[in-house]
């Protein structure tokens, strides 16, 4: 199969490619959240969920492995690096109690990803201490257990961890494509420039592409 994607068309196996959707957790989408008690909007991250939504459904139809990661930690913070949790200066820290309790720590309400897009029996589920996909969680070993070439990128936010998890996919050697309209960010600046770094010098990173081409993709399939 291929999508008509940018810098060129972007070739796939069903068999050997997963979509991977970043961290669409209720702490960072749903209003009353953590996201939202930093001052942000959250409702630009809502309104990926439909198109997300779709993607999902379609994928799941095709018989295509899905793998959904989720930024959480120990509940003693013993994988969360001083680095990490000290950074700038706001008024809730990894780990403190939030809206949706403690913020970023595994198994809390906040933590879970969104009813809408929420994971079903026979989906990869990775817990992530790090931005990244890759970093201590053993996806790599994973997806190379069911001989993964390709992966379909979604999520947020596009700058920091789904733009961080393409690279890391980039450099373990997989072939990288982010939906478009599948990623957001809180700063739309931010996420136009990631679209630009993305599949810039020729996909220098990897491809990127609307949702409503990898849908007719699939179509074309069942046809």
């Amino acid at each position: 199969m291929h999508i008509d994607a940018r810098p060129f068309a972007y070739e796939f196996d069903l068999a050997t490619t997963a979509l991977v959707l970043i961290d669409m957790q209720r702490d960072f989408i749903e209003p009353g959240g953590f996201g939202e008690s930093l001052g942000n909007d959250v409702s630009l991250l809502e309104a990926i969920v439909p198109a997300t939504q779709r993607v999902l459904q379609a994928w799941r139809g095709a018989g295509g492995l899905v793998v959904h990661t989720r930024e959480a930690h120990r509940p003693d913070l013993s994988d969360c690096p001083p680095a990490k949790r000290n950074r700038g200066a706001p008024t809730l820290r990894i780990g403190d109690a939030g809206p949706m309790g403690r913020i970023l720590v595994a198994g809390e309400p906040g933590n879970q990803i969104i009813e809408a897009l929420a994971p079903v029996a026979g989906e990869i589920v990775i817990d992530k201490p790090g931005k990244g996909a890759f970093y201590a969680t053993g996806l790599h070993e994973l997806l190379q257990q069911r001989r993964i070439t390709h992966l379909l990128f979604g999520g947020v936010t596009t700058e920091v961890c789904v733009q961080t998890s393409l690279r890391e996919a980039n450099d373990r050697g997989y072939d990288g494509l982010l939906l478009e309209d599948c990623t957001e960010s809180y700063f739309p600046a931010f996420k136009a420039a990631t679209l630009e770094m993305v599949r810039a010098q020729g996909g220098i990173v990897g491809w990127t592409a609307p949702s409503s081409a990898l849908l007719s993709a699939l179509r074309g399939q069942e046809g």
